[in-house]
Formats: structure tokens, sequence, C-alpha cells
């Protein structure tokens, strides 16, 4: 499970930052790639790396405005010319399918995948028997959402010694115990999975928030998460801007994460008033407050290892 920051900025690209782009690459875990956002420019950004469109299968879009959905219309259109057969579903607020219908009509596009479009409401808006996904309304001018993904717990590791301390050695039996609750030998002994089996392994969590501002206490939403992914539009001198815009700033995120249990917190959606100067500002102020604190910047890659 790995993270591809794909824009950065808000609002406006600049030179340094595209605007708001996120890649969840899943490919050991479902064989597909999940977008959050998809502004200005993404399928451009998605060159420099080594996200094939085709794997993208699912989109999340956290709101309407024009820096998290510009660049949705062309990624679509050229999915098709990608070798993208597979199903797309796009989840965003209401609105969306009116967006994309209308861009896709006006230009003539014609898809040569089937796609399906969801509007979201609060809740679990995706369950498979790996993920849930939940979505929780913020503090935004127009409904902004952020995302829980949350994976679902993994069997325990097999207990090889147990099983050849009775005499079973390695083969197919192996993974039969770790698929069935009770296998039955050729001598009618009976194998309980139960028995061979190791504590599950806990599912990893992430929270993605769209634009808000930090007025709203969002720390049982997030509570726990291995990662928080937060925007940071401003910086601490700009509170009162933050407020009137419908933003947040890097202490504000700080503040959440350190106060909701999470491992980690990277912070995005930065103003095009920073430079690659004020960078160090940004995190140093952030990081008082919580210590794994981290800048995401285009093309950054970020790992979330399987828990133990």
């Amino acid at each position: 499970m790995e993270l591809i920051f794909l824009g950065t900025g808000a609002g406006v690209p600049s030179k340094e930052r595209n605007v708001s782009a996120i890649a969840l690459t899943l490919l050991q875990e479902l064989n597909s790639i999940w977008l959050f956002d998809c502004g200005e420019g993404t399928q451009h950004q998605i060159l420099h790396t080594s996200i094939k469109p085709r794997k993208i299968d699912k989109i999340f879009i956290t709101h309407l405005h024009g820096d998290h959905i510009y660049g949705l219309p062309g990624l679509l259109s050229s999915r098709s010319f990608q070798a993208g057969e597979g199903l797309l579903t796009v989840y965003g607020p209401k609105g969306i399918a009116e967006y994309i219908h209308t861009s896709l009509d006006i230009s003539g596009t014609h898809l040569n995948y089937p796609l399906k479009i969801v509007e979201m409401n609060e809740g679990i808006i995706l369950e498979d028997d790996k993920f849930t996904v939940h979505a929780k309304l913020l503090d935004h001018g127009i409904p902004s959402f952020g995302f829980r993904i949350t994976e679902k717990d993994k069997t325990g590791e097999l207990l090889i010694d147990k099983l050849i301390n009775i005499g079973i050695k390695p083969g197919p039996i192996y993974s039969q115990i770790k698929s069935n609750k009770m296998v039955q030998l050729e001598d009618g002994q009976k194998l309980y999975q139960k028995d061979f089996i190791g504590p599950n392994k806990k599912g990893r969590v992430i929270c993605i928030l769209g634009d808000t501002r930090s007025q709203k206490d969002y720390s049982e939403f997030v509570k726990g998460a291995d990662l928080l992914i937060h925007e940071a539009t401003f910086t601490s001198d700009k509170v009162e801007l933050a407020q009137n815009y419908f933003h947040s700033t890097n202490t504000e995120a700080a503040s959440l994460a350190a106060k909701s249990s999470i491992k980690q917190l990277l912070l995005t959606h930065i103003s095009s008033r920073y430079q690659t100067e004020d960078d160090q500002r940004i995190l140093a102020e952030a990081r008082e407050i919580f210590p794994e604190t981290y800048l995401a910047k285009d093309f950054f890659q970020f790992h979330i290892a399987t828990k133990n």
C-alpha cells in the first residue's frame, strides 16, 4: 500500500505544486489504484510516475471546486486509449454526475469501458471483503467530504512448527487450513483452523480529508489512523484567513492529529503564496505540536507498511 501525491497545491497550479490529486496504490491488495481528487493536469502528472491509468478503477472526489475536478474529464477520456476496459466507479458529492455527463456529452467523448457514478452521503460508501470506506461531511464553502479507508484484518500466520510437531508435513494441506475453519484428513483426523493460525493482523487505516476549516471536531472520525492526510493551506499566522476561506492551517491539522492518536500526519494542499523556502517553516510549526508530521510535495511517495 503506497500513496503517490500527484498534486499538492491549493487553488491554482504553480511551478512547484500542481493542484490536488492523490493516488493510493493497492496493487498487491486488489491489483488496482484508487485516485482521490483529480485536479487540472493530473494525467500529465501521471506520466511522470509508474501509474497505469487502466489500473485506476475507483476515483473519490472530495468536493466540486475546480482545483479538485478539472482534470477528471480528460483522465476519463484518456483511459479509453490506454487499455482501460474494466469498470471505473466515481464517488463524489451531489452534482458530480451532471458535471461528468455534461463534460463528456458536450465534447462528444465516448468511453469504451463501463462508468458508474455514485453521489454519496455520509456513512459507508464502499465495502468489500478487504476494505471499507466511510465518508464524512466537512466544513467547507460547498459540500466537502473526508474519507476513512479501513483495511479489514487479515488472517494470521500459519503456525508451521505446530503442524510439523503433529506430523503434518508441508503441502496442499497448509493452504487448506488457511482457507477453511476445519479440514478433515484421509485418516479422519480433524484439524481446526483456530488451533494452527496465529493472531489476526490488524488492517491499516488511512484518513484523507478534503478541504475544510478547523471549527468542527473530527477526532472521532480520524481516531487511531495510521496516517492522516490533511490540508494545510495556510501557516499558523493566517488563522483568520483560513477561517474566512474555509481552510485550515498547518498547526490546526497538527492539533487534530495530536489529540486523535494518529500515528503519522501528512500535510498537503499548500497555498501558492508559499514557496520552497517556506517548506521548513510549514513543517517545523506543525512538528512542534505533532512530531510525526511530514510535508507532501508533488511525486512524493509514502509507503504504509503491513502491520505485524
